[in-house]
């Protein structure tokens, strides 16, 4: 999928929502001739993201400013260290600013809080997944800055998946009937869409053994002594996905089970921006 129409449309959005019909505060102080030099620095350590938004959006504004790289995104940083220099008319400097902050200040945070997952992983075969709980209209984002962090993403939206979840299924009349309908739905549309379904006990994961037609099986809110009975069970039959109030504390404990994706809602909706900022040089 392309990405780049949804990153031109939000960063249009971002400086139509700031910019208005105009930077007051620097048209009434500085002249629109004047030229600068700003740089990013890290206030505190983390993963870096959102570089190559940056420089978009400089360019969006102002396509004569000079941007230079001095770190790339996914480098793990310290306070102090400098990320990049931008150099050209004040105004679009300053017009800039803020809008490059939100975005990499965001990023930086769920690529950091990402690469901590993904190390209490380290030696198991599972991997990290993003959810959709994200900020509407950040997704794409949010999500790169999951893969700078080194996580994988889930399903970007309701449009490239099939993904049968518990109100899904009841709405169905039952788990065996919700996956039939929905290979019935990819037969006739001719859609190449994997399916995953959403299991809440050790029943649920017989019955879909038995009916098959699903990529992955997802194990939600799953214990982990019954997820490791889940995963016995399937016995590599099917993709397996451990979901439901996974934390920090708990991701080792259910990456040892086997599970060969852990989906965390976390990295993205409960995440702490990384501080920087940008000064004039």
């Amino acid at each position: 999928m392309n990405y780049e129409p949804f990153i031109n449309s939000l960063i249009d959005l971002a400086i139509a929502e700031d910019i208005g019909d105009g930077d007051h505060s620097s048209l009434s102080c500085i002249p629109k001739t004047d030229r600068g030099a700003v740089q990013l620095k890290m206030k505190q350590p983390g993963i870096v993201a959102g570089v190559a938004i940056a420089q978009m959006v400089y360019q969006k504004l102002d396509s004569s400013i000079k941007f230079e790289i001095f770190k790339t995104d996914g480098q793990e940083l310290s306070f102090g260290d400098i990320v990049f220099r931008a150099e050209g008319n004040t105004h679009s400097l300053l017009q800039a600013e803020r809008i490059v902050l939100n975005i990499m200040q965001r990023m930086s945070g769920i690529a950091t809080q990402t690469r901590e997952y993904v190390k209490l992983c380290e030696g198991t075969k599972a991997k990290v997944l993003d959810t959709r709980k994200t900020t509407p209209g950040m997704r794409v984002f949010d999500k790169m800055a999951v893969k700078i962090g080194g996580g994988y993403n889930h399903r970007m939206g309701l449009f490239d998946m099939i993904m049968l979840k518990d109100n899904h299924i009841d709405f169905a009349g039952g788990i065996e009937n919700a996956i039939k309908l929905a290979n019935d739905y990819v037969k006739s549309t001719g859609k190449k869409l994997d399916i995953e379904v959403e299991t809440r006990s050790l029943e649920d994961i017989e019955k879909v053994l038995k009916v098959g037609g699903v990529r992955r099986i997802m194990l939600d809110n799953f214990s982990v002594e019954t997820t490791k009975e889940a995963v016995l069970m399937i016995n590599g039959k099917f993709e397996t996905e451990s979901s439901g109030g996974i934390n920090l504390d708990t991701i080792r404990s259910y990456a040892l089970c086997g599970v060969d994706y852990i989906s965390v809602g976390a990295i993205t909706h409960q995440i702490k921006s990384i501080d920087m900022n940008l000064k004039k040089v």
